[in-house]
C-alpha cells in the first residue's frame, strides 16, 4: 500500500528532479501568496499610520467651523464650552501675516488660540511654554518656522515682526516675543487648523484686536472620552444649531446649518473605510496571481502526468489502487503549493517590512496572515492538482504501458 510519507517522498523526488520546472511552477504561487500578504500588512500598517497621524493632532477633538465670518462670537464659545462632555475648547482665528525675522521676510499662517488649545490639540513644546489668556504680544512657533523658514534658527525670548492687512486694506505691524517652540510632531498630516508645525501661534484677544474683529473662525473642542465623542458632538451641534437659529427639522440638513461639524471619530471611520476599500483593490489583484499560478501548477501537473505515463501503467500492474495514485499525484501538487506559500510567506513579509521603512511607516503585520497564506497555498494546490491527479488514475493500465 501506498503510504503518504512514501507518496511526500516520490513527490520531492519528482520535483528534484526537474528543478527548473518546478521553479517557473511555483513562481506564480510565491508572487499571489507574497502580494497578498505585502499588500494586507500595508493596509495594516497605513490604517495605523492615520490612526496615529490623527490622534497625535487632537485628544478627541471636535472642529466646528463657520462657513461665514462673523458668525461665532463669546456667546456660542459659552455654549461650546458649556456642553456636557466638554473638557477644553478653544476659540480660532487665522490669518496669513508677513512675518520679519532679523532681514529675511516669509509669508506665514498666524493663528489666534486661547490657552486651551495646548490641551485639547495636545501641543507639545519642545522649549518655552505655550501662550496664556493673560498674554498680549506673545507669540509661539511651530517647529518648522523656528528652524526651516529663515535664515537664521528662531529660539525662544527672541523677536518677530508681525504684518497683518485688515479687511480694510489697512496694515498694522506688531512685534511678538517668543514665548516657546513647539516640538516636532513628525506627522505629515496637515489640515487646516489643527497641523501645528507650519504655524505661529498668538493670542486670540490680540489677533481680534489687530484685526479690528470680535469673531472667531471657529472652535477646536475635545470631548472626555473617545467613547462619548458621538453622543457629545451631537449635543453640541442641537444647542449651537438652537442658538444660531437653525429650525429643528433642519438639524441633520448639513446644507442648512451655518456651520461645519466634525470629530476625530468620523475623521478615523472614513480613513478606515479609505483604507479597507484600498486594501481590498490591491488584494483582489494580488489574487489573480494566485489564479494564474493555480493554473501553472495544473499545466506542469498534466505534463507530469504525460510524461510519468509508463510509470503509472508499471505501478497499476503491480497493483496499485486507483486512490494510491490519486493521491500520489495529489501529495505532488499540493506539496509544490506549499512550497510556493513559504517562499510567498517570506517575500511578503520582507516586502512589506522593506516598504513600511522606506514609507516611514509604522511595521504591522498580521500573524494571522501567516496562518492564512499557507491554507491559501495548501487549497490552490489541492484545487491545481485534482484533475491531473483524476486524469492519471483513471489511466488503462495496459495502455499506459504502451505509450511511448
Amino acid at each position: 500500500m501506498l503510504s503518504l510519507k512514501h507518496s511526500f517522498r516520490m513527490a520531492i523526488a519528482s520535483i528534484g528532479s526537474s528543478k527548473l520546472r518546478s521553479a517557473l511552477t511555483t513562481l506564480g504561487i510565491v508572487i499571489g501568496v507574497a502580494a497578498v500578504i505585502a499588500n494586507v500588512s500595508l493596509g495594516a500598517s497605513f490604517s495605523q499610520y492615520f490612526t496615529e497621524e490623527i490622534g497625535s493632532v487632537g485628544n478627541n477633538f471636535i472642529i466646528i467651523q463657520g462657513k461665514t465670518a462673523n458668525l461665532f462670537h463669546d456667546s456660542e464659545l459659552d455654549i461650546v464650552k458649556n456642553t456636557p462632555g466638554i473638557v477644553g475648547v478653544s476659540p480660532l482665528s487665522q490669518e496669513v501675516a508677513q512675518v520679519k525675522y532679523i532681514s529675511t521676510t516669509r509669508q506665514i499662517e498666524v493663528q489666534g488660540v486661547s490657552e486651551d488649545y495646548e490641551g485639547v490639540a495636545n501641543i507639545q513644546m519642545e522649549s518655552g511654554t505655550f501662550i496664556d489668556d493673560k498674554d498680549k504680544y506673545m507669540a509661539v512657533l511651530g517647529h518648522d518656522v523656528a528652524y526651516e523658514k529663515f535664515d537664521r534658527k528662531i529660539s525662544d525670548k527672541n523677536t518677530i515682526e508681525l504684518t497683518f492687512t485688515r479687511a480694510d486694506g489697512k496694515t498694522i505691524t506688531q512685534q511678538f516675543k517668543v514665548k516657546g517652540i513647539v516640538a516636532n510632531p513628525e506627522t505629515t498630516f496637515v489640515q487646516s487648523g489643527i497641523e501645528p508645525d507650519v504655524r505661529i501661534f498668538i493670542p486670540i484677544a490680540t489677533m481680534n484686536e489687530i484685526m479690528g474683529e470680535d469673531y472667531y473662525w471657529g472652535f477646536f473642542a475635545a470631548a472626555a472620552s473617545m467613547e462619548s465623542i458621538d453622543d457629545v458632538t451631537d449635543e453640541v451641534d442641537k444647542r449651537l444649531a438652537r442658538g444660531l437659529g437653525v429650525p429643528f427639522r433642519d438639524l441633520d440638513n448639513e446644507d442648512a446649518k451655518p456651520y461645519l461639524l466634525v470629530n476625530q471619530g468620523e475623521i478615523l471611520e472614513e480613513v478606515d473605510k479609505l483604507s479597507a476599500a484600498l486594501g481590498s483593490l490591491l488584494t483582489s489583484v494580488a489574487l489573480i496571481s494566485l489564479i494564474v499560478g493555480s493554473i501553472g501548477i495544473m499545466n506542469i501537473m498534466l505534463v507530469t502526468v504525460t510524461e510519468r505515463t509508463g510509470e503509472i501503467g508499471i505501478m497499476k500492474s503491480l497493483g496499485y489502487k486507483n486512490y494510491e495514485i490519486l493521491s500520489l499525484f495529489m501529495v505532488e501538487s499540493i506539496v509544490v503549493g506549499l512550497f510556493g506559500g513559504i517562499l510567498g510567506i517570506i517575500l511578503g513579509v520582507a516586502g512589506a517590512y522593506l516598504v513600511d521603512s522606506a514609507m516611514n511607516l509604522p511595521y504591522v503585520f498580521p500573524v494571522d496572515m501567516i496562518f492564512i497564506g499557507m491554507f491559501v497555498s495548501l487549497v490552490v494546490g489541492l484545487l491545481a492538482g485534482i484533475y491531473p491527479a483524476n486524469k492519471a488514475a483513471r489511466m488503462n493500465p495496459v495502455d499506459a504501458l504502451r505509450h511511448e
